[in-house]
């Protein structure tokens, strides 16, 4: 697999994390790879002629926007994979697109749904670096249209979230913001997609999953409760949750082919 990540331009950084292309070298039959809950929507550009991307055996449409996902899935591919992404930062779907985050949680939707004309210009772009390009520029015109929706209080929340990694009180955020429990989660929900403890947890697992890749550990429970939580067992049972292997299996037995992205043997 070839595995490329490019940084977004500097006016949006704010909505994009990265965009990524990746490409195999040889065509596969029925291979299978498994995605990880990142906190974060995203954009799928498959190139069918190479190769085919399948969700729960359902074929996936040509460019798909994705929200937040609770849990870990299934990708299969038959043929070579040639593909391109955007992560994006977590409120996008509302802030980019003008939708609300929580109707497409667990969920995707064809591009061609929200800008048709658009689809028709990638599927006639033909280079990656083409179809990066235009990206770009679509991202741009989105962000114009929608940037008066960007929720200022939520989004530091989201802040707060991220850099404490999970552990912040939802009660001192909500103290900050002087907003009720039933507001906030509200607010929330729509924009990010997820309840904000659902958005904790995601968080405290990425952080624990860093640590993980990084190799910054003598034993699991070190990463267990340097991440604060309660044992090694509540550890455990939430990675498995969100990586559909253990710690201990995803470390020694998961190779990610990009960040958040396994490959399953089986």
């Amino acid at each position: 697999m070839k595995y490329q990540q490019l940084v977004p331009p500097s006016h949006l950084k704010d909505y994009i994390r990265h965009f990524w292309i990746l490409e195999s070298e040889h065509a596969h039959s029925d291979r299978t790879f498994r995605t990880i809950a990142d906190g974060s929507p995203g954009l799928i550009i498959q190139d069918v002629d190479k190769g085919v991307m399948f969700k729960n055996d359902q074929e996936l449409p040509d460019a798909l926007l994705y929200g937040q996902t609770t849990s870990h899935a299934e990708v299969k591919v038959d043929g070579m994979f040639s593909t391109i992404g955007i992560y994006f930062s977590p409120s996008a779907l509302r802030t980019v697109f003008g939708l609300r985050a929580d109707e497409l949680t667990n969920g995707c939707l064809p591009l061609d749904e929200i800008a048709r004309s658009f689809s028709r210009q990638l599927a006639e772009a033909g280079s990656l670096e083409a179809k990066v390009k235009l990206l770009t520029g679509f991202v741009s015109n989105q962000v114009s249209r929608h940037e008066q929706r960007v929720d200022k209080s939520m989004e530091h929340a989201l802040n707060r979230i991220w850099t404490s990694e999970g552990t912040v009180p939802l009660k001192e955020l909500r103290d900050e913001l002087a907003m009720s429990e039933r507001s906030f989660e509200r607010r929330f929900k729509q924009i990010v997609g997820v309840p904000p403890k659902m958005f904790l947890r995601i968080s405290q697992f990425q952080a624990s999953l860093t640590q993980l890749r990084n190799l910054k550990y003598e034993k699991l429970s070190d990463v267990a409760f340097g991440n604060e939580y309660a044992d090694q067992s509540h550890f455990i049972r939430t990675f498995k949750e969100f990586a559909g292997v253990s710690p201990f299996k995803f470390s020694t037995h998961a190779p990610e082919v990009m960040e958040n992205f396994s490959a399953v043997n089986k």
